[in-house]
C-alpha cells in the first residue's frame, strides 16, 4: 500500500467516525416551512426533476465529493456511479490527483455513460501543476464539469499539507478560460464567504458549492491524523472555524444574485435539501451520509439517496408545491 493509498483509506475511516461530524444542533432545525394543510394536489403529481449544467436530472442532488486514490476509494466511486446512473443524478468524485499522478485508471464513465460526472482536484494542485494538468483530469473520467477544492484549514492541519496559497485565482482563471467545461469551486466544510464568492466569480467561477460548517469536519480528521502534539494545541481553537451552511447561502444569495450556488455541509435528509433550495439554491451536495451505504453496494446507495428524494417530495407536498418552482415560493420562518 502507498503512502497515498494509506492517507485516503484513513480519511474514509475517519470520515465514518461521528465524533468528526455535527449531528445535532443544526442550523436548518431553525428553518420552518410554512405547512399547507390545503395542498390541492396529488402527491402522484410531484416533480422533482431538475437541469443542471444543460442536462435534465431526476432530482435537484448530487452525490457529494467523498474519496479517490485508493482501492478502497475506487471501489466505493465505482458503486457510486452506479447509483448516479441508475438514478440520473450528478456524482462529483474525489480528488483525481493520486489517480492522475499514479496513471491508475478510473472507469466512471463506462460505469455511468450518462450521467453527470464532475471532476475533482485540490487547488493547490491547480496551481502547482496547471491547466494541462487540469485537462487530464476532466479527460480521464470525461467530466462534464471540474470540482475545485478549497481546503486551507485543511491543509494546516494535515500532516505535510500545503500552507502556500498565493497565485491560487490567476491559475484558476487560466482554467477557466481554456476549459470546454465548467469549474465548480467547492470548499470542505468551513464555508465560501462572500468575499470569498466574490474573488472567485472574478476567477472566472459561476458555480460555487458552499460546504460549511456542520457536516463532516476535515479540521477533526486531520488532527486525528496528526500525531504532532504542538500542532495539536495550536489547531485546537480552529476546529470549528468557519460559518455554517445556512448563514452562507443567506448572506451570498444575499449580495450576489448572479452566482450558481450548491448548498452543502449537514444536509442530513430530503427536507434539509428542500430548505437549502427555498433559500436559494439551484441544488444539494450530500456526501457522508452515502458513504457507509457506498462501501456496501451500489444497491445500498440507490436506497439511501431515495430516502432522500422521497422526503423531499414529501416537503413539496405538504407545502402545497407541484415542483421545485412552486417550492421556491415557500415562505420558511425561523424559530
Amino acid at each position: 500500500m502507498t503512502s497515498i493509498d494509506k492517507r485516503k483509506d484513513e480519511h474514509i475511516e475517519y470520515a465514518m467516525d461521528p465524533t468528526n461530524r455535527k449531528t445535532e444542533n443544526s442550523e436548518f432545525d431553525r428553518l420552518v416551512l410554512e405547512h399547507d394543510c390545503v395542498p390541492e394536489i396529488s402527491f402522484d403529481e410531484i416533480d422533482v426533476s431538475s437541469m443542471f449544467l444543460n442536462q435534465s436530472i431526476s432530482a435537484p442532488l448530487i452525490i457529494g465529493a467523498m474519496t479517490g486514490g485508493s482501492r478502497e476509494g475506487d471501489r466505493i466511486n465505482e458503486n457510486l456511479a452506479k447509483a448516479a446512473q441508475k438514478l440520473q443524478i450528478p456524482l462529483a468524485l474525489g480528488s483525481q490527483r493520486a489517480a492522475i499522478e499514479t496513471g491508475r485508471t478510473q472507469k466512471i464513465r463506462e460505469i455511468a455513460p450518462d450521467a453527470l460526472i464532475l471532476g475533482n482536484l485540490g487547488a493547490t494542485q491547480v496551481r502547482d501543476h496547471g491547466v494541462e494538468f487540469v485537462k487530464r483530469a476532466v479527460e480521464s473520467v470525461n467530466a462534464d464539469a471540474m470540482v475545485i477544492h478549497f481546503n486551507p484549514l485543511q491543509e494546516l492541519i494535515q500532516p505535510g499539507g500545503d500552507t502556500d496559497w498565493s497565485r491560487i485565482l490567476s491559475e484558476i482563471k487560466k482554467c477557466s478560460e481554456s476549459l470546454r467545461i465548467p469549474i465548480i469551486a467547492k470548499e470542505v466544510g468551513s464555508g465560501i464567504s462572500v468575499r470569498s464568492a466574490k474573488k472567485l466569480q472574478f476567477g472566472g467561477i459561476n458555480w460555487m458549492e458552499v460546504a460549511g460548517r456542520g457536516g463532516t469536519s476535515w479540521a477533526r480528521i486531520e488532527m486525528s491524523r496528526n500525531s504532532n502534539d504542538y500542532l495539536k494545541k495550536v489547531a485546537e481553537p480552529f476546529l470549528d472555524w468557519g460559518m455554517d451552511t445556512v448563514s452562507l447561502i443567506k448572506l451570498i444569495r444575499r449580495n450576489m444574485n448572479t452566482a450558481n450556488l450548491i448548498g452543502s455541509g449537514g444536509i442530513r435528509n430530503g427536507l434539509d435539501v428542500a430548505k437549502c433550495l427555498i433559500l436559494g439554491c439551484d441544488l444539494a451536495a450530500v456526501a457522508q451520509p452515502f458513504l457507509s451505504p457506498a462501501r456496501k453496494s451500489s444497491e445500498a446507495v440507490i436506497e439511501a439517496v431515495s430516502v432522500y428524494t422521497e422526503q423531499l417530495k414529501w416537503a413539496l407536498f405538504l407545502t402545497g408545491s407541484r415542483n421545485l418552482i412552486d417550492l421556491k415560493k415557500v415562505k420558511v420562518y425561523e424559530k
